[in-house]
């Protein structure tokens, strides 16, 4: 039975309020004192950016920097010496590398997160990682263009053409990415999803346009090294991250809608062997197991991020 427009409205607002708790703190090699400096505590949300946090970093450990005059955008973050991509969204990062169990309605939810929350990173600016993470601007312009991109692939994906954001206006196209950026100072607004939304149905349901495919990338990640020194301040590692796509239809030949475990054992027929049972592994979208019998296109209206993807990590059972 397909869900009402009212549930998948609902489910939606959970997810733009979702958010993480964020433990920050300052590298050792970049702090002029030699006793630990407090770190920065923060509620971020999911949907949001590590990039949008920097300038409010950078003026709270200014004076404890070696170098206060160093630009913000030159700063970077990690997790067990594994460098963050500032293009990946905070809640994708979380499920690819904090090793916490995603919330399944099978469990007893009786899981201890204590060790894991609040979720705990390092701030850097000595030796930035040229080969993993792109150069930020103070403008904020690098950060916009990688959305904006992400953004019309996923138009191409849903439409076989990206014609639909290419003939937004102006106003719309700023609207949006002013959304995202509202959104981090006030997570969880519906004011803010509103306005979001006024673009990103325009996006969704553009007249005259059947939709094609759905927007999904799908992570296979591995565990990152471990710190040698046990300080989460060795050189950063590669984190190894295979990311795969297919074209996931709506519908089937028979119109009926494509579950998940259907894209699953298209895309993934080895760690997903069967389309209704996950025997393998499960897929976490947003830190939650989602059942194999999900519709993708509910879950692409219901779930997507902010840039029209559904980013689905893989957990092994």
């Amino acid at each position: 039975m397909a869900t009402s427009q009212a549930a998948i409205a609902n489910i939606q607002k959970k997810v733009w309020a979702g958010s993480l708790p964020l433990e920050i703190r300052l590298a050792s090699a970049d702090c002029r004192t030699v006793d630990e400096t407090d770190p920065y505590l923060i509620n971020v949300p999911r949907l949001s950016y590590l990039a949008f946090l920097l300038p409010r970093l950078h003026a709270f450990f200014s004076p404890q920097l070696i170098d206060p005059s160093i630009p913000f955008q030159n700063a970077w973050l990690s997790f067990e010496n594994v460098a963050l991509k500032y293009h990946y969204p905070i809640g994708l990062l979380y499920d690819l590398f904090s090793g916490a169990a995603p919330a399944n309605p099978e469990d007893d939810g009786t899981e201890d997160l204590e060790e894991l929350l609040p979720w705990k990173l390092v701030l850097r600016y000595s030796e930035f990682p040229d080969e993993q993470l792109m150069g930020l601007d103070a403008e904020g312009k690098v950060l916009r263009d990688c959305f904006v991109n992400a953004v019309k692939e996923a138009d191409v994906i849903r439409n076989g053409k990206g014609n639909v954001y290419m003939g937004l206006s102006k106003d719309d196209s700023d609207n949006l990415w002013q959304a995202v950026q509202d959104h981090w100072l006030r997570y969880g607004n519906t004011d803010d999803l509103a306005k979001f939304n006024t673009v990103h149905n325009k996006l969704l349901n553009p007249p005259g346009t059947p939709l094609r495919n759905i927007p999904i990338k799908i992570y296979l990640p591995t565990a990152p090294p471990a710190s040698s020194s046990g300080s989460g301040e060795a050189e950063p590692a590669q984190a190894s991250i295979r990311t795969v796509q297919g074209l996931v239809a709506p519908s089937s030949a028979t119109r009926q809608p494509n579950t998940l475990g259907m894209a699953l054992n298209q895309i993934l027929p080895t760690v997903f062997p069967s389309r209704r049972n996950p025997v393998l592994a499960v897929p976490v979208l947003h830190g939650a197991v989602v059942p194999m019998n999900a519709p993708v296109e509910e879950l692409m209206r219901a779930a997507a991020f902010t840039d029209g993807f559904l980013h689905v990590v893989i957990v092994m059972l």
